[in-house]
């Protein structure tokens, strides 16, 4: 691949690669504070200036914002650089995915990129950023890269030798301790006609929490439990969905439970993991889906493949204000490109490829991971024919009152099918509650089934 870089030029600051359960020495996590960051990213700009060195991102929200307010813009008065056309594309070619690419071939006279100033402003808490440093040291991958032991709170890798590492990284990356939110998605039709889907949901993080032990996280296995009821349309309102995340999934794999209201039973679901249809996503996503990629990465073969600068969705304020309907974001072929913000950032590159003793729609993944943030921003999905079949896309802002980089919406497009699903629609519900106060006795299938009953 042309465009990235050798990894030992990616990252400037280069360690030796070893094996996957090693770690690094004292002496190269001290350049987590110099010429890296705590996370692992390049401190420094580009060469030309249009990344800008990162000096710690978004340190205090903007005048007038309150915890509970959709998050407001804190660059209102950014321009439009240039944007990127179907007409342009050849000019910027190596700044874009071989999906983002197929967007422009596949809807000439719509799909646009509005592209602005860089602005670095991913940031965390300080006691995360010191986690990360303390777990450089120590983390390691167990069960073949199919768990990890020995990290707690922060990223587990910021400096990743391998594919597996940087993937983790993006499981594992902060979000805050717990939460309650509400929003939904839309799967419009070809012709921009959809349904809204609503959902509450919650999230306990036990991975995340201030002071967490490594082993005793190790002890009891779980690195989140999530909790989601659909709220809407009446047909299907109360259809519940429980699941407890382990460190260790090989070990332990994923325990999920399922409340359906037809039979008013809760029933375990050991099939909500890999490939199996997201909840009520009309087949257009996989349960892994979710969240750009989650689940154990045991049937895949993982590689990093270095680093490149990227056209990517961020700050995307816009799109996630309240004072946007959901109408003005779904169109017919995408969502609405003049809500969107571009900008460009280094990513790293990671591929996985199905292992040839497991089945999974997906053949091959290539994934574009913020290296500010571990947010996964881009993902290019090809299916069994080795052809281009789904692009990934998480539309990220910084939560002022976490802070934390996270995404504000994600777009799952079917390139063959010509249609597309939008996840985290939130402009017309209530913002996310971090400060929620949420208890392990709210995490049980006793729980989830009277969660649907209501």
């Amino acid at each position: 691949m042309k465009k990235l870089t050798l990894l030992s030029l990616a990252v400037s600051f280069a360690f030796t690669s070893g094996a996957a359960v090693a770690k690094i020495s004292s002496e190269e996590a001290a350049k987590l504070s110099k010429e890296l960051t705590p996370f692992g990213a390049v401190r420094a700009g580009n060469a030309d200036g249009s990344i800008p060195e990162w000096t710690g991102g978004i340190k205090e929200a903007p005048a007038g914002y309150t915890p509970g307010d959709h998050h407001p813009d804190p660059y209102p008065n950014d321009k439009v650089l240039y944007t990127v056309t179907a007409q342009n594309l050849e000019q910027y070619k190596d700044l874009l995915t071989p999906g983002q690419i197929s967007l422009f071939e596949t809807y000439p006279d719509t799909f646009k990129m509005n592209v602005y100033q860089t602005r670095r402003s991913a940031s965390y808490p300080e006691h995360v950023y010191q986690a990360t440093i303390d777990n450089a040291v120590r983390a390691e991958l167990v069960e073949e890269g199919n768990g990890i032991t020995q990290a707690a709170v922060g990223i587990p890798f910021p400096v990743p030798e391998n594919g597996l590492e940087a993937i983790w990284n993006h499981i594992l990356r902060y979000r805050g301790e717990a939460l309650s939110r509400q929003g939904g998605q839309a799967a419009p039709t070809a012709s921009g006609d959809f349904t809204y889907i609503g959902f509450d949901e919650q999230l306990m993080l036990p991975y995340n929490v201030k002071g967490a032990n490594p082993e005793e996280l190790q002890q009891s296995n779980i690195l989140f439990k999530f909790k989601q009821k659909v709220s809407e349309p009446a047909r299907i309102a109360g259809t519940a969905l429980l699941v407890h995340e382990t460190m260790d999934q090989i070990k332990t794999p994923r325990q999920a439970w399922t409340y359906n209201t037809g039979q008013r039973r809760v029933r375990r679901a050991p099939n909500v993991a890999y490939d199996a249809p997201g909840t009520a996503s009309d087949g257009l996503r996989t349960t892994d889906d979710f969240d750009m990629y989650n689940g154990a990465p045991n049937r895949y073969t993982w590689t990093l493949k270095g680093k490149q600068e990227l056209l990517i969705p961020y700050n995307d304020y816009r799109l996630h204000s309240d004072n946007v309907k959901y109408d003005d974001i779904i169109q017919p072929g995408h969502i609405n490109p003049d809500l969107v913000r571009y900008e460009k950032h280094r990513v790293w590159v990671v591929e996985a490829n199905l292992k040839s003793d497991t089945r999974h729609i997906y053949k091959k993944r290539v994934f574009f991971i913020d290296e500010d943030s571990w947010q996964i921003a881009v993902t290019d999905i090809y299916d069994n024919r080795d052809e281009l079949y789904r692009v990934g896309v998480a539309h990220g802002i910084n939560y002022y009152e976490v802070p934390t980089q996270w995404s504000t919406l994600e777009v799952f497009h079917d390139i063959q099918a010509r249609r597309y699903i939008a996840i985290g629609l939130d402009n017309e519900a209530n913002m996310y509650d971090f400060g929620a106060e949420l208890k392990d006795k709210s995490f049980t299938p006793a729980a989830l089934r009277r969660e649907g009953r209501r």
